[in-house]
Parts: structure tokens; sequence; C-alpha cells
């Protein structure tokens, strides 16, 4: 039985995958800037006499920026199947048999993502154009929109 029954979707290429990544990766960027903003608004609203804008360090920047993206991509994945990079492609991941990822599922393949980016280049490499986390997890990215 294939992994995916719909032959009409054709599976996107490494060119539109990696600039949807790059398009993500700034989404990720604002998010935590956001962040790091309100962060500084309720430092200031606690504590207006002695303000200093919070030193951030780089074990926790690390792991904030790495739970940011791993719950941004998740959440778009498992809700729509589409991150911001992916709806600006016309690309949207799917799971087994051409559904939505499972939140679990999708939690997993983010991780995946983050922790291993250049998973992306066996893209170029396999024939079904599949990356790392897509062999791993049983997803595919596939071209929503007209070519």
């Amino acid at each position: 039985m294939p992994l995916h029954d719909d032959p009409g979707l054709r599976t996107a290429g490494v060119v539109s995958r990696g600039i949807a990544a790059v398009i993500d990766l700034v989404v990720v960027g604002v998010l935590l800037a956001l962040l790091y903003v309100g962060l500084v608004l309720g430092v200031l609203a606690l504590n207006p006499g002695s303000f200093r804008f919070p030193a951030l360090d780089l074990v926790f920047t690390g792991f904030v920026g790495f739970v940011v993206a791993v719950f941004y991509l998740a959440t778009c994945w498992s809700v729509s199947g589409c991150t911001a990079g992916a709806a600006v492609m016309g690309l949207q991941v799917l799971g087994r048999r051409s559904a939505r990822l499972k939140p679990a599922v999708a939690l997993l393949r983010g991780a995946a993502c983050v922790i291993v980016p250049l998973g992306l280049v066996w893209v170029a490499l396999d024939r079904d154009r599949r990356s790392l986390q897509d062999i791993v997890f049983g997803s595919r990215v596939v071209y929503v929109r007209p070519s």
C-alpha cells in the first residue's frame, strides 16, 4: 500500500522548501523579538525606577528559540499543514494517506527539523524528494497551488 494515496499532488523540491524554511526562520525571529519586548515591558512595569534592559543568557535564549520554533512548526502543521513560509510558497505538509499531521507527529517532526535542519538537503538526493524528516515521520511536502 502506498504511503500517500493522492497521485495528483506534486512533491515539493529543495528550492521551494528552502525558501519556505528561510521565511519561517524570519517568523520565528520576529516571535522571539516580540517575546523579548514583552520581557522588557514586564521588567519596566515591575521596577520602573531602576530599569535596565534584561541581559539574555545564550543557553536560555537558545532553549527559548528551540521551544518557540518547534511549537510554531508543530502548531502550523497540525492545524493547517502550512507554516507562513509554506503558505507563501504554495506548499503543504501531509502525513500518511494525505492527511494532516497528528499533533504528536508534528511536534516530533518539528523538533527534528530544528535539531537537524540539513535533513532538508536530502530532498535534492532522494528520487521521491523526501527530506530525512519526511522519511522518518512518513510525511511529504506537496505543492497545493497549480504550477
